[in-house]
């Protein structure tokens, strides 16, 4: 499934109060972590992450003490005892079997040793799969068969709505749309290889000036440097924004992506919205004028700026004409 689809899932699993525990399976990089907290933020939920493959089996269980004749397990202090979360155990199938084995107690039984999960936390886990070269161990059958399993993929629309959210530099958001191949691209050779996560890690480095290389690999930053040359001949998108008709739509196909990533970065109110619809409809293909529509109107969802957009395009004559022939632009709002 697609990160938004993943992200609903979840959510509904939180709001029917679904204990089930819910493994998530997915390529290295592409937000199956960020997708957890995200979660947990959304409905005000703790959120305990515990890297499996950093701990030991006693780590889980506890340490075994004497007390009068016997030895009893003190349990670790970073498991939850009050409140509501969720509790994470990422990078799961990393873990050696025996941890795999402490882990299928608390995931089967909510409890291990003396230690038990308390009611209102969720038991969520995430791994890599074997075809991603990942470091992983098998997962024991006894253990899959107590998860629903969730198996999410690389989505470019899903990873420009998170870019956009994040205020990634509409420079990379547009690259990235237009090298779409690259958005993850794992290269066994190479420590450096894009992903939508270390896109995101490319962005602070951009921003301070510095190579990209570090995050995505020599190859992508060099294509993104190329690139930014020919963004220098980029349409004044802020004439455009303010309503100045008199900028051209671009011809060559890079620079109409970064036309349009640019757009969408820059409207931050009804009226930036409006002016670049009508400058797009005015001078832009159809196809273009879509893209614009569904990297946009889920923006302003968000921002609660959706509907008096919407009002406004139905309001003007031009406007409702041409969308009235594009009905799946309408279907964003």
């Amino acid at each position: 499934m697609k990160p938004n689809e993943l992200v609903g899932y979840l959510n509904k699993l939180v709001e029917d109060n679904i204990l089930l525990s819910a493994m998530v399976w997915g390529a290295p990089g592409i937000g199956k972590s960020s997708i957890v907290h995200q979660v947990a933020d959304a409905h005000s939920l703790d959120c305990i992450d515990l890297r499996l493959s950093q701990l030991a089996p006693t780590d889980l269980r506890g340490l075994p003490v004497p007390r009068d004749d016997k030895a009893v397990w003190l349990s670790p202090e970073f498991l939850p005892r009050e409140g509501k979360g969720i509790l994470f155990l990422d990078e799961i199938n990393m873990a050696p079997p025996a941890l795999q084995g402490v882990a299928q107690q608390l995931i089967l039984d909510r409890r291990v040793g003396r230690y038990s999960v308390p009611e209102g936390w969720f038991v969520w886990a995430a791994g890599n799969r074997k075809e991603d070269r990942a470091a992983v161990f098998d997962m024991p059958l006894p253990l899959a068969n107590r998860f629903i399993h969730l198996e999410i993929e690389v989505c470019p629309e899903d990873f420009r709505q998170y870019a956009y959210a994040q205020q990634v530099d509409a420079q990379l958001i547009a690259f990235v749309t237009f090298r779409e191949d690259l958005l993850h691209k794992m290269h066994e050779a190479e420590v450096a290889w894009p992903s939508p996560r270390s896109w995101v890690m490319a962005d602070a480095l951009h921003r301070a000036g510095l190579s990209i290389a570090p995050a995505v690999g020599l190859g992508p930053a060099s294509e993104f440097e190329a690139y930014l040359e020919i963004m220098q001949t980029t349409p004044d998108l802020d004439r455009v924004i303010e309503g100045k008709p008199d900028v051209a739509f671009p011809d060559e196909v890079s620079l109409r992506y970064a036309s349009v990533m640019g757009l969408v970065a820059r409207c931050k109110t009804p009226e930036h919205a409006i002016n670049s619809f009508r400058w797009l409809i005015a001078r832009a293909p159809a196809e273009w004028i879509q893209l614009f529509a569904t990297d946009l109107f889920p923006l302003l969802r968000v921002k609660d700026l959706l509907e008096p957009v919407h009002h406004a395009l139905m309001n003007d004559p031009e406007l409702r004409e041409f969308l009235s022939e594009f009905s799946q632009l309408l279907a964003y709002g």
